[in-house]
């Protein structure tokens, strides 16, 4: 996916409100960026840190700024924009980039489903083939070349991994893709220091079928593309 518009450069001051970055332009100007990442962030929101920005033609806007990248080093990339994921997902789908994927041709975004509520990021049909239920996660949190998720305590995570088990149970093929925006990352595990639950219900849905892929994205400020699939170390404690 290539941004319309070229990026904007600027040094992170300070993140606050959770949806909020004050960020001191290349021009020396000083502006509130707005965040959609809500999550813990950690690792890509140090005062200091190189970042990224678009900027909205919405004149509406209070902040017409988002934050897309971050640089917590020069060659290292991070994409926060938690917006992203489901387009770079179905890009990838749409381009035939992984086989597990190649025989569905209709994708259904936002398709309410389960017995709690919940709403699935896609809902993929083929010719022939069973209903495949597919839910994204964005991954910035990477330690030691490992990426983790989540990064904070996700209640709403979990309800949606049982769902997808629900479906696996009644026939359907169901998965978790966790969409890998950080440019160190070289294997994927569940963050078990952070969020147990989680890890223990991700483990417990992949012993009874349901399908985890981790898949990475390459990032620069004119685009963001997924390229590769990364090891799963779903049910290894990490």
């Amino acid at each position: 996916m290539k941004f319309p518009h070229p990026l904007i450069p600027g040094t992170l001051l300070r993140r606050h409100h959770r949806f909020l970055m004050d960020v001191r332009l290349d021009d020396g100007r000083e502006i509130t960026a707005h965040s959609g990442n809500t999550g813990g962030m950690l690792g890509c929101s140090t005062p200091g840190m190189r970042v990224w920005l678009s900027i909205s033609p919405n004149p509406g806007r209070k902040y017409p700024h988002s934050l897309e990248l971050v640089q917590p080093n020069p060659d290292e990339w991070v994409g926060v924009n938690t917006l992203l994921p489901n387009k770079l997902v179905r890009e990838a789908i749409e381009q035939r980039l992984f086989p597990a994927f190649a025989a569905y041709s209709d994708i259904r975004p936002e398709v309410r489903y389960g017995t709690e509520n919940s709403r699935v990021d896609m809902l993929l049909r083929g010719q022939g083939v069973p209903d495949y239920y597919l839910e994204v996660k964005n991954v910035t949190y990477c330690q030691q070349g490992r990426a983790l998720f989540p990064d904070a305590v996700t209640a709403r995570g979990t309800r949606h991994l049982r769902e997808l088990l629900r479906m696996r149970h009644q026939g359907h093929r169901a998965a978790v893709v966790f969409c890998v925006q950080h440019s160190e990352a070289r294997r994927f595990a569940p963050a078990r220091h952070i969020d147990p639950v989680y890890a223990d219900t991700l483990c417990q849905a992949a012993g009874e079928g349901l399908e985890v892929y981790a898949w990475q994205a390459r990032m620069s400020p004119e685009e963001v593309v997924i390229t590769s699939q990364l090891p799963v170390e779903a049910l290894i404690e990490s």
